[in-house]
């Protein structure tokens, strides 16, 4: 087979097609690769770039979340942070440089390539974490939260933009939901690692707490050198990448995201063309939903283990009933993304999902059983969380153009980044053991999801039926059909 391939190579000059291409040809005919060799081709990006993306994100997610294992451990008696809202403020500074920082990373991610400027920030936030062992007092701790926001504000935009180029359309929230379940691997694990790493209490003069500082900055640290190694970069030059793949597949990546929306190769940079799709209000409206989903998100990640420890579990048990609701959400994510990819749907999968959220939030709020509430914590955690993936392809299928992607990763995940900042204040330390306010400010973003939704879905279905008639051309491409 191999042999064949390099004579149609041979015999047929490998070119990048034109954005003139139109989108109904057929994605999986390609004139140098059969079908099986496509299929091959695509599992070897998968392998390597979403799981090295994943894994990174993994330590980007358990760097940020790991304050409430720590502050069950024993951070908020030592730093004298048990009263008023010093662990809300130490939770929140992180989010306002994270958000800040973040229009700029996609533009650092394709100057600087992937490789270089990820595999940077990651080094330096993993060095921060690392500092975080030693600090004094909470005042010292909301420092180094801040520096740690500006470092990886330029990680989750960068990974979604660099993902995003890879793959077509229908291929991308099977794509995601790896990416971030990988990442939720993280949340699902980080109380166990935690618990274990409490345990090193008096080595070397630390306390329990600070040692999952310092290991799990220690652990960064060796992912970012593993991601400079094997990381890769776009795929029109990604043939430079160690043991990666030929220029000639390559070329067949640019090749099928042409044939799917035809904006493989970038146009130059300009600042107006990256500001340009700020004009489009279908953005602001998948921003919106990434916020309302970040709401919960992060509120659940932050405040899951201090929540259940309210239950009347031990520290030993709080940390570890937190890995259980991950799982299951892996399971409702690769649900979710399959049957999305398979009938073509983004809006209807992010509504059951968000139904799923509102179910489990008031059992997990005013139901009497401990037992009770935490199965609603499943739901809540399953809901949220498949949701994440479920928005970026939502927004990723709908939307066209190198420097347009790259501006809208940055607008949805600095709203994202907002999010965050409103799910370290919905749960305040005076609303315990049931956390009512809290339950009802989640609810309230995702009955407004429903609402976004509803318009996006009108407006697609509009746009598509004057498409089909011919007196519209969506996104500046001939045969675009939005995804709703």
């Amino acid at each position: 087979m191999a042999s064949k391939i390099d004579e149609k190579i041979v015999h047929h000059e490998t070119h990048i097609e034109d954005v003139s291409s139109t989108a109904s040809e057929d994605l999986n005919h390609d004139e140098i690769y059969p079908l099986a060799e496509q299929r091959k081709i695509i599992r070897r990006v998968d392998r390597r770039l979403v799981v090295m993306c994943g894994v990174m994100y993994c330590i980007s997610l358990m760097d940020r979340t790991n304050l409430s294992a720590a502050a069950i451990a024993g951070m908020t008696k030592e730093l004298e942070m048990e009263t008023g809202f010093l662990y809300n403020i130490v939770a929140l500074v992180f989010f306002v440089t994270y958000t800040l920082c973040q229009p700029p990373a996609t533009v650092l991610t394709r100057k600087i390539g992937p490789r270089m400027f990820l595999s940077t920030i990651t080094l330096l936030w993993g060095s921060i974490m690392i500092a975080f062992g030693f600090v004094k007092n909470w005042a010292q701790l909301a420092g180094l939260r801040v520096l740690l926001g500006v470092l990886e504000a330029g990680y989750f935009p960068g990974a979604v933009y660099l993902l995003s180029t890879w793959y077509s359309r229908y291929d991308m929230q099977k794509r995601y939901t790896l990416f971030y379940l990988i990442g939720c691997s993280a949340s699902a694990l980080s109380g166990i690692m935690a618990y274990g790493l409490m345990q090193m209490s008096g080595q070397g003069g630390l306390t329990g707490w600070r040692w999952i500082f310092v290991m799990e900055g220690v652990i960064s640290c060796t992912i970012a050198v593993a991601a400079y190694i094997f990381l890769v970069g776009f795929p029109e030059n990604a043939h430079t990448a160690w043991s990666f793949l030929s220029k000639a597949e390559c070329d067949f990546i640019v090749r099928r995201v042409n044939r799917d929306r035809g904006d493989a190769i970038p146009e130059s940079f300009t600042l107006r063309r990256f500001l340009r799709p700020a004009l489009d209000l279908k953005i602001w409206g998948f921003a919106l939903l990434f916020f309302c989903t970040t709401t919960v998100t992060y509120a659940i990640a932050y405040f899951l283990p201090i929540i259940l420890l309210s239950m009347g579990f031990t520290v030993g048990q709080a940390q570890c009933l937190v890995a259980p609701p991950y799982a299951f959400a892996g399971i409702v994510m690769f649900v979710g993304a399959w049957i999305g990819d398979r009938y073509h749907l983004r809006g209807p999968i992010v509504a059951a999902n968000s139904i799923m959220t509102i179910i489990g939030l008031p059992i997990m709020g005013f139901a009497s059983s401990n037992a009770v509430r935490y199965f609603g914590v499943f739901l809540v955690t399953a809901g949220a969380n498949a949701n994440v993936p479920a928005v970026l392809s939502y927004q990723a299928n709908n939307i066209r153009g190198q420097w347009k992607r790259a501006f809208c990763s940055a607008t949805l995940v600095g709203l994202g980044g907002i999010g965050g900042i409103a799910g370290t204040l919905v749960f305040r330390t005076q609303d315990k053991p049931h956390y009512r306010p809290g339950i009802w400010a989640c609810i309230t973003a995702n009955l407004l999801m429903f609402l976004i939704i509803g318009i996006l879905s009108v407006y697609f279905y509009v746009s598509n039926k004057m498409a089909r008639k011919g007196t519209k051309i969506i996104e500046g491409f001939e045969g675009f059909l939005y995804t709703y």
